[in-house]
């Protein structure tokens, strides 16, 4: 089974995480999940912090001579900024004179959309940072880290992931199925907002910089492509194997994604079946996508009853705008309860085109853990041989009969 934790807080010394049930035998490109989490940090929009912390995920655990052992992964991320932060997010006690940093006041007024209120209320603290600094997305830093390995993991037995921007504000590409894998694989590495459109790319960008202007802030809407995803996984006999079911958790426990569709998402509601139902036809010519047949249109998003059809796997996410503004929203100091501004955290303007890439590392976590119940295996050399199987065995039985 494969499973995760984190732990840290946005302005703590480092985040943790805890990876179990990588196979044995996968050897790590350790520069390639730097990549990812430097990717997390680009985009248009995102606020200083990003200039100040350079990401790299430091392995304690569950990696010998750069290959996995089978035991648990350990990674840690240091936080650069925690030396500004030594005095406030002390950890034993109060700082002694000599710690840098500087001492800053209670938080008492709660952001609205932001956790601070809720969470004050369930764990009784005085101090809404501390619930601000772990409800932080920095967490999703760590979630990158382990999506890197969990994606290598997929690589492995042919599946690759891409993302990009469908949405910020009011400018949209439109729509987001008519972007194949390949065209958002090729959307170049330094594109500023990661849009497959140049024109709907400015328009975005000018959406953010009105939001700034504005002391405001915007969101939108990203979508994750999985392509060359097996059949066969997730199920549909309970409703906690199914696999979209699973996708919309670990999407939608992103820091601010309020909704996520799969395939034509909500867009199914207005239409009839006949234009949503995607055809099973015949191949003209062997040899074809994994189970032997074309379909003319991928509405369902690679998944039929929770379970991947071969076709890619598409999966959006619909995130708000970020809950600092920089021209405060009313709010009320909890230790008065009167009318007070919100507090206001150093944040981003926009930050769609980073949870994007946070969206990929879930889709790959959720993917390998599917795929790793399907075809088992404790090292890397059992599962791909089970995968290879398992497939020579779907191409048999869905061949065309003489």
């Amino acid at each position: 089974m494969l499973r995760f934790l984190t732990a840290g807080e946005s302005h703590g010394p480092s985040l943790v995480t805890i990876l179990e049930g990588i196979p044995a035998g996968l050897t790590i490109d350790f520069a390639a999940i730097d990549r990812e989490l430097r990717r997390r940090q680009l985009g248009y929009g995102r606020g200083r912090r990003m200039a100040i912390e350079s990401d790299r995920a430091q392995f304690v655990s569950g990696v010998r001579h750069g290959v996995t052992t089978g035991a648990p992964i350990t990674m840690m991320i240091a936080n650069k900024d925690w030396e500004n932060w030594r005095r406030t997010m002390a950890i034993e006690g109060v700082a002694p004179p000599e710690v840098p940093g500087t001492d800053r006041p209670a938080v008492t007024r709660p952001r609205p959309g932001h956790a601070d209120l809720a969470g004050i209320a369930k764990y009784g603290s005085p101090d809404i940072r501390n619930i601000l600094e772990r409800a932080s997305a920095r967490e999703t830093a760590a979630r990158v880290a382990v999506g890197a390995v969990a994606r290598q993991l997929l690589l492995a037995v042919g599946t690759d992931i891409v993302s990009h921007v469908v949405t910020i504000g009011a400018a949209s590409i439109g729509d987001p199925l008519a972007v194949t894998y390949e065209r958002a694989r090729a959307i170049a590495e330094d594109s500023p907002l990661h849009c497959v459109d140049p024109e709907v790319e400015r328009a975005m960008m000018r959406a953010i910089d009105a939001a700034r202007e504005a002391g405001d802030t915007v969101g939108g809407c990203f979508e994750v492509i999985a392509h060359g995803v097996r059949p066969g996984l997730g199920s549909h006999v309970q409703w906690d194997r199914k696999l979209d079911g699973r996708l919309g958790q670990a999407l939608m426990s992103i820091q601010a994604i309020k909704a996520v569709g799969i395939g034509r998402g909500p867009e199914v509601a207005g239409l009839p079946g006949s234009k949503i139902h995607d055809e099973i036809l015949p191949l003209d010519a062997p040899p074809g996508p994994p189970l032997g047949v074309k379909r003319p249109t991928n509405n369902a998003g690679g998944l039929e009853g929770g379970i991947t059809n071969g076709e890619d796997l598409r999966v959006r996410g619909y995130m708000k705008p970020i809950a600092t503004l920089m021209k405060p929203l009313r709010s009320v100091d909890v230790t008065t309860m009167r009318e007070s501004p919100a507090a206001i955290e150093r944040s981003d303007v926009c930050a769609v085109s980073a949870a994007a890439v946070v969206g990929e590392a879930m889709v790959a976590i959720v993917l390998a853990e599917a795929a790793l119940e399907k075809f088992g295996g404790d090292s890397l050399e059992e599962f791909v041989a089970n995968c290879t199987a398992c497939q020579a065995r779907t191409d048999s039985r869905f061949r065309v009969k003489a």
